[in-house]
């Protein structure tokens, strides 16, 4: 076997392996089994089969499948998990506690759709107030262009719906995602043991700090 044919070899083992890069790795699973339980680590195999069974599917596909995956999280106030009045936690706190708010589900879904190659630009934040609960709420929204109307991501509803067919929220305002805590992007990244994902690296650059940094109660541990 000539040298061209090992480089090519190579080069296509590394490719695949990269492509199927886990969402969550053993060493943070393993992780997430000593600080919390066994049902907490078979959470973890389970998103990954979850993520697995779109990867190269539409991205309505993808957020459909994404969406029904993380609103069986059971919805809880911040102060109740974490004692604080709001409190953005990681997505591995959210999905190991089992439990969260709003904001947790649509941190969640977000970096779930980054890892499926869900293009980041066509997500967003969304403040919203819910006719419903009588309350403001959270709820990431995505436009396939500039001017398409948005689709919704609710933990309050398991359907991925246009905004025109959710007359129970009006829109407040929308968010960029790049601007949720840096720290956050930090502990995702620095987990002992852990290589740097490498849907986060690219993403990295751009990562800029929240506008509220440092009232937003974010968790410096790191899952």
């Amino acid at each position: 076997m000539n040298f061209f044919k090992v480089v090519l070899i190579f080069l296509f083992f590394t490719t695949v392996t990269q492509a199927r890069q886990p969402y969550a790795d053993v060493a943070l699973i393993a992780q997430v089994g000593q600080k919390y339980d066994e049902f907490a680590k078979k959470r973890f195999f389970y998103q990954q089969q979850i993520l697995d069974s779109v990867v190269g599917k539409s991205d309505l596909e993808k957020m459909e499948k994404v969406n029904t995956f993380y609103n069986e999280v059971k919805y809880t106030s911040d102060m109740k998990v974490y004692g604080v009045s709001d409190y953005w936690a990681t997505p591995w706190e959210f999905l190991a506690k089992d439990m969260g708010d709003c904001e947790d589900y649509v941190i969640a879904k977000y970096f779930a759709l980054i890892y499926l190659g869900v293009d980041s630009k066509k997500l967003f934040f969304t403040y919203v107030r819910s006719t419903q609960f009588k309350e403001a709420h959270m709820v990431l929204t995505y436009f396939a262009t500039a001017r398409a109307e948005p689709l919704i991501m609710d933990n309050n509803n398991r359907r991925v719906l246009p905004a025109s067919k959710r007359l129970d929220l009006t829109q407040l305002k929308n968010l960029s995602p790049k601007m949720v805590p840096k720290e956050m992007l930090e502990a995702m990244m620095r987990l002992k043991g852990r290589a740097i994902p490498l849907y986060l690296k690219g993403y990295a650059k751009d990562f800029i700090p929240h506008a509220k940094e440092g009232t937003a109660g974010f968790n410096k541990r790191q899952i």
